[in-house]
């Protein structure tokens, strides 16, 4: 089911956009790059049809299935290196990320959304949001936030409840709410509006997303389907807003850090999200 009669403001091309398929996946970030708008170059699709258009896009971003995180046994652990101590010791590298992923990170990257998962099979995550300034990160701001309700994998498929694990671009963004002070392209239509199935607590969701560059095109609406390593691999894994549990495989945080979000993370500065539980950073 298609969404018509889209068109660029800002100053760009008026054209049709299709509405695209969504569920959680694996991580391959997006080629690192890619000419964009600048500003608030929000794309406005017209109202289209929303709730079933996007249940088969997503399956489910805590819309279907069980909310509960992992039930394990709560082990109590020796307080661990804080990141902030981590950073004053060396301000040139993402706190609490390891080679494996530190070296993923472009060098072109002056912004960096950290999602530090508790743990491989728990919902709950930490996100925070760096910024390079010379050769030294600076966190700006931190959020509670929730992850996958099954927890991480670095094999994400459609459905598996996890989030992938990864280096991804952060390169569109959108939602059912305007923001004409968004820096990254913005498609405001009534499609992300959770299906009315849904649980209650969902129902904003999608007021405002930020697509994570797994397994999609860049350039495109967030809820643009296409899947360039296959249907499988999933895909529309967003940054979007919490509803106080496990996603399927999205990462949630509140409404004030997704407003934050999309007033600071700016094109010319290339973000990017380093994302995994806690255990796989490390590595």
């Amino acid at each position: 089911m298609g969404m018509r009669g889209a068109r660029r403001t800002g100053g760009g091309t008026v054209r049709p956009e299709a509405a695209r398929d969504s569920s959680p996946d694996p991580a391959r970030g997006a080629p690192i790059g890619g000419a964009r708008g600048r500003g608030a170059a929000g794309r406005v699709l017209a109202a289209a049809a929303a709730g079933t258009t996007l249940a088969v896009l997503l399956s489910g971003c805590g819309g279907s299935g069980s909310d509960h995180g992992s039930g394990g046994p709560k082990r109590t652990k020796a307080p661990e290196h804080s990141a902030q101590a981590e950073l004053a010791e060396n301000p040139t590298r993402i706190p609490r990320v390891g080679d494996r992923l530190q070296s993923k990170i472009p060098d072109d990257a002056r912004q960096v959304v950290a999602v530090e998962g508790k743990g491989e099979d728990a919902a709950q995550a930490t996100v925070r949001l760096y910024s390079r300034h010379g050769k030294k990160w600076r966190e700006e701001h931190s959020w509670a936030g929730h992850n996958g309700k099954k927890g991480w994998t670095a094999d994400h498929h459609e459905g598996d409840k996890r989030s992938p694990v990864g280096v991804f671009t952060l390169s569109d963004a959108g939602g059912v709410l305007p923001d004409s002070e968004a820096k990254l392209p913005y498609t405001y239509t009534s499609a992300f509006t959770p299906p009315s199935y849904w649980p209650k607590k969902t129902r904003h969701d999608f007021d405002h997303v930020i697509a994570i560059d797994y397994n999609r095109v860049t350039g495109t609406s967030p809820l643009d389907p296409t899947r360039p390593q296959g249907k499988a691999k999933g895909g529309s894994i967003w940054l979007h807003m919490d509803h106080g549990s496990g996603t399927s495989g999205c990462v949630s945080l509140s409404k004030s850090g997704m407003r934050t979000l999309l007033r600071t993370l700016d094109p010319d500065k290339h973000p990017v999200v380093v994302m995994g539980d806690r255990a796989s950073l490390r590595k």
